[in-house]
């Protein structure tokens, strides 16, 4: 909103330069984002907040400057001729009370409709509004000086003789006064004659009625709406405009009369007529609001040391009225505060005006508790054991699209917390799952040409357990592409698979010391559950083709997986044991098999450690193959096998029959054969 230097001071007696006072404004909660000086006068540019609709006004701006100053504010006078006390030959109706509370209209006749003078024009010109007529810029001077809309209609074209305040009816249009026809439903409330609408309430009068020229006789609207009607009207018709503006946050009820009657003065004044006539329907007062200050629990808030007298002064100076003991006291709200309802809302208007400056700065007393293995803790574990793995953390939305989740057949059946009234199609329901979020997020980075795509989250999922509604904290990683490194050998290129993704959900099992889990295929294709103590607890995934689509994934493989971090965290422990260096060295020896293709490396492995008793004391796959040498259908593995003894050095004569019986052991199981 802008307001202009000058036209403060016509308000309060101002003394201070116009950047300081930018800044004192500033510090008491009403932003001067900009100020400049144009035509001899100072144009401030003010941020204001929606819960103070008293500020959008020169009036409103001034009680302020008025109260951090110290400076009395300037009250002005609106006198009502006696021809204002006759009753109008137009009635008023208004179909719904909730929709209009007030509605007011003055006849004014015999006017002379003409260029305003320059005085008026060049006020108009600094605050951003442009200049039509005397009467038309007169309601908006009114407008931006006490925040009062108002709308001057053309009587001559009203027809007949009623102005009625009713909800539009379907199939009804208006042409506004930009030219512009606009459809109407039933959701917009009108301002209407007895034949048409004459203009959409609160937002846009029409163009048959306007006051132009050639106009003689008008109809002065001064009146209050309901914010929410007038919002979804403004919305339903595509107009913004300053009238809309003040009254979705709000207009003061008793400043109806006041600002109609300053706006029938200044037309007299102006324009010449006579005022011959006025009606008023609903009501002109609102209810009366009181709340209870403690003067010991204002400064215990604010840590500071404000006196009685002091708060009164700053209250009253903000149209605050105060009564009551010493320490104790009862302040009336004024009836423009809509935001003041509870002590708190006091404190802050006392501290503001007194100024934050003026507060001394204290710590707070914290009194830290240690937090010993919380999940937080091992949450956040868990993240620097991704991150260090050289993975990227993401965060994505918790709400969803829900045909997203048919893209990823393995929810098709899940049951979703639908949102009652979602904002877009995008976001209909909670996810129940990370892996289409995540899956999003890939595609995104993919979409910015990066080759390699390597990214976990750490966030909830939601569901109905038995009808009722449940949340479960999840994670899921995701490879995609192939990731460049160059080594001492040359580039390299390492290509997402199962094998990577596996590798680090390990390295996260082995860090937290979890060491009985175990990988197995799934029913459904493409899919390997993750068990943790024979306890199914996730799962790891390459995407099919229909949801790499549905991400706009082209020409990549995308393998996710996502575990339950509440089962996970259930089984780690975070006690660890010393374990000594070994005081005897070891022996390795590999063994190169060639398997049927469909044994699984966790079969074998286990075998291995079962048959290789206390000696063997690791075992992994150091290669696997498959090519020209190895026949259809098989693989070829590399098994290395570390032998050690606690007590001595072991010989080839002890290591020998081990292995070789490991060996056979393999044969007799899977029937592998040596490579």
């Amino acid at each position: 909103m802008k307001v202009t230097y000058n036209w403060l001071k016509d308000f309060v007696d101002i003394k201070v330069a116009p950047g300081a006072l930018a800044d004192k404004l500033t510090m008491a909660g009403l932003e001067v984002t900009s100020v400049e000086e144009r035509g001899g006068d100072f144009v401030f540019e003010i941020e204001i907040t929606s819960n103070r609709p008293d500020w959008l006004s020169v009036a409103g701006v001034a009680r302020e400057v008025a109260a951090i100053t110290g400076k009395k504010l300037i009250e002005k006078s609106h006198k009502v001729t006696k021809s204002q006390n006759h009753k109008a030959e137009v009635k008023i109706e208004i179909e719904n009370k909730k929709d209009c509370p007030l509605y007011t209209a003055k006849i004014i006749k015999n006017v002379k409709v003409g260029v305003s003078p320059e005085w008026l024009k060049k006020r108009l010109e600094l605050v951003g509004c442009r200049s039509v007529n005397n009467v038309v810029d007169i309601t908006n001077y009114i407008l931006f000086e006490t925040g009062e809309p108002l709308h001057a209609f053309d009587l001559d074209k009203l027809q007949g003789n009623a102005v009625i305040v009713r909800r539009a009816k379907h199939g009804e249009k208006i042409t506004t006064i930009d030219a512009q026809e606009r459809p109407l439903n039933t959701g917009i409330l009108i301002i209407a004659d007895e034949r048409k609408p004459i203009a959409i309430a609160g937002v846009m009068g029409g163009r048959e009625t306007e006051v132009t020229e050639t106009t003689r006789n008008i109809l002065l609207e001064a009146a209050v709406f309901n914010p929410a009607v007038v919002r979804r009207g403004r919305r339903s018709a595509g107009i913004q405009s300053e009238s809309s503006y003040r009254f979705e946050r709000g207009v003061d009820l008793e400043k109806v009369t006041c600002a109609s009657s300053e706006a029938a003065g200044l037309i007299l004044g102006l324009a010449g007529g006579d005022l011959t006539g006025a009606r008023t329907a609903g009501l002109a007062k609102s209810k009366k609001r009181t709340v209870k200050l403690d003067l010991f629990s204002v400064n215990k808030i604010l840590g500071a040391n404000i006196n009685a007298a002091r708060m009164k002064s700053i209250l009253k100076s903000l149209g605050f009225k105060t009564s009551g003991a010493r320490n104790v006291f009862t302040v009336k709200v004024p009836h423009f505060r809509f935001d003041v309802n509870s002590p708190v809302d006091l404190v802050e208007e006392i501290a503001r005006v007194h100024g934050y400056e003026n507060i001394a700065m204290t710590l707070p007393r914290v009194k830290p508790k240690p937090r010993l293995g919380e999940q937080p803790d091992k949450v956040a574990l868990i993240k620097d054991i991704l991150t260090g793995l050289g993975l990227n953390e993401v965060i994505t939305y918790s709400l969803m699209d829900k045909s997203l989740l048919r893209e990823f057949g393995m929810y098709a059946g899940a049951e979703a917390l639908e949102v009652l009234n979602p904002l877009s199609a995008e976001q209909e329901i909670l996810r129940p799952a990370l892996i289409p979020g995540v899956s999003a997020c890939v595609a995104r980075n993919l979409n910015q040409k990066q080759d390699y795509v390597n990214i976990f989250e750490v966030a909830k999922a939601f569901g109905l357990s038995g009808g009722v509604p449940s949340e479960e904290l999840r994670l899921c990683i995701a490879l995609c592409g192939t990731k460049s490194m160059l080594l001492d050998r040359g580039v390299v290129k390492d290509t997402a698979g199962f094998l990577q993704l596996k590798g680090i959900i390990e390295t996260v099992f082995e860090r937290l010391g979890l060491k009985a889990h175990d990988f197995r295929p799934s029913e459904r294709p493409s899919v390997i559950d993750i068990l943790l103590a024979q306890e199914k607890i996730g799962m790891m995934q390459k995407l099919d083709q229909p949801a790499l689509a549905r991400m706009d994934i082209k020409n990549k493989d995308l393998f996710v997986a996502e575990l339950s971090l509440e089962r996970l965290l259930f089984y780690y422990k975070p006690e660890k044991k010393f374990s000594r260096l070994p005081a005897y060295p070891g022996i390795s020896r590999d063994i190169s098999l060639v398997i049927k293709e469909e044994i699984t490396a966790g079969q074998i492995l286990e075998t291995v450690k079962e048959e290789g008793s206390v000696l063997l004391r690791q075992a992994r796959i150091s290669d696997c193959y498959q090519g020209k040498q190895i026949p259809a259908g098989f693989k070829g593995l590399t098994i290395s096998c570390l032998y050690r003894s606690d007590e001595r050095t072991l010989t080839e004569e002890e290591i020998e029959p081990l292995h070789s019986a490991v060996f056979k052991r393999l044969y007799e199981k899977f029937g592998a054969q040596i490579r």
